[in-house]
């Protein structure tokens, strides 16, 4: 049953029923809707098997190396969902990163994503160059938003680590109306202070393959202890 007291009729078979699921309360947020589609959770990540077994809305496909078409091919091959493809913007700057950026909107991204560090220079030029939303990281308050805006940024995305609520919050005092993209942070009461705060989609960062096999692997000793035969 959802918030409004609809119930939702669920499947989840046998096989899928251990799936990563992101926090519920992430579909309380109003969600940016891009070429139809309406997205409201995006997990953080580029490990090919968490893409395949997580219900997130979208994937945000950063990572800290240089930029390469065959990760950002991979994610996309695998994904099920739109993928926002990071390109640079820090360390790989320049025409570079609208190489890059051309390259993962053929390969069919629906946005790409740059580091707080890039010029509006590339911005402007990325803007001529696509037809995908450009997203721009944005780390800190003094960030200048509206010089953001002019050089054609269509969404920021704020990771501003313990501080992205107020981040958010003095953002959507000045730009009401701008789709914003934040980290929730690793609790249902942190995700909901940046929904109130006013996020309109939330990254979720999921737990790695190793703490999920970790858990696995435990449960796979209790059972192998529980049924062992007596001496």
């Amino acid at each position: 049953m959802d918030k409004d007291g609809k119930i939702i009729p669920e499947y989840e078979g046998m096989l899928r029923s251990h799936m990563i699921q992101v926090p519920a309360c992430i579909a309380d947020c109003s969600g940016i809707r891009i070429f139809g589609r309406r997205i409201k959770s995006l997990v953080f990540s580029t490990d090919v098997a968490i893409i395949k077994n997580i219900n997130a809305d979208a994937v945000i496909a950063v990572y800290p190396f240089t930029p390469q078409p065959t990760i950002s091919r991979a994610v996309l091959t695998a994904a099920d969902m739109p993928v926002f493809s990071g390109i640079g913007g820090g360390t790989t700057n320049g025409p570079r990163v609208v190489r890059l950026g051309c390259d993962a909107e053929d390969q069919g991204a629906f946005g790409v994503v740059v580091n707080a560090p890039i010029s509006n220079e590339i911005i402007r030029d990325l803007k001529e160059h696509l037809d995908i939303p450009v997203v721009a990281t944005v780390v800190s308050d003094q960030t200048d938003i509206a010089a953001r805006i002019d050089a054609g940024v269509s969404i920021v995305n704020v990771s501003g680590a313990a501080d992205t609520a107020r981040i958010v919050s003095v953002i959507r005092r000045q730009f009401p109306h701008l789709p914003i993209i934040a980290t929730g942070g690793p609790t249902e009461e942190s995700i909901r202070h940046t929904i109130e705060a006013g996020a309109n989609a939330i990254t979720y960062t999921p737990p790695t393959t190793a703490q999920l096999f970790g858990g696995l692997m435990e449960k796979y000793r209790k059972a192998t202890v529980d049924h062992a035969p007596d001496a």
